[in-house]
């Protein structure tokens, strides 16, 4: 797939760039980014070297894609937002630079690539995961409109740990936008 650029209100979201490796250092060498993603840590300059390098491939081979969320005004680094999948589901990851949490930025990011993914890629459900614990990366999901559906045990591995993860979904039609397959979902269970 050829690589496009996105943008909100206040957001660009654009494909990394090997230019982009000071910013992405930088953000992550925030503690939280290292704790709750699978980010190496210590993260390294060569560890943003070598992820923007693979960029690139994702696009050529159409199943992974990942975006540099800058402000409009300004072209500041705010956060990173990604989707990979293929045959229909999908899966959303992101983080935001310490600095800018809290402004409503990676929900606006993650609402924009949803949307996208759910019109551009034959995606008929976008699936979410955090760490149980990862509160601010759930407030997000919500935010966003996705259903949390419950905590998958042994449902992220991060760092040589196996760890349990909520877990939770978004489909076209939570977003408004038709599906590209049929939806039937169970019946609902009679009330006593």
């Amino acid at each position: 797939m050829d690589p496009v650029t996105l943008t909100t209100d206040r957001l660009l979201l654009r494909p990394f760039a090997v230019e982009d490796a000071d910013a992405v250092y930088t953000a992550c060498q925030d503690p939280d980014i290292q704790r709750w993603t699978t980010l190496p840590s210590p993260y390294e300059r060569h560890h943003a070297e070598e992820f923007l390098r693979t960029v690139p491939d994702g696009w050529r081979t159409g199943y992974d894609f990942d975006f540099a969320v800058l402000t409009r005004e300004g072209g500041t680094l705010v956060g990173a937002v990604g989707v990979r999948g293929h045959s229909g589901v999908w899966e959303i990851g992101f983080w935001t630079a310490k600095e800018h949490r809290g402004s409503g930025y990676a929900t606006e990011a993650v609402v924009a690539l949803a949307r996208w993914t759910l019109t551009t890629t034959g995606c008929w459900r976008l699936l979410w995961r955090a760490e149980v614990g990862n509160t601010g990366s759930r407030a997000v999901a919500e935010k966003a409109g996705f259903t949390i559906e419950g905590t998958q045990r042994a449902g992220l591995l991060n760092k040589g740990t196996v760890r349990d993860a909520w877990v939770g979904s978004l489909l076209p039609s939570d977003l408004g936008l038709p599906s590209t397959v049929p939806y039937l979902p169970a019946p609902s269970r009679p009330t006593a």
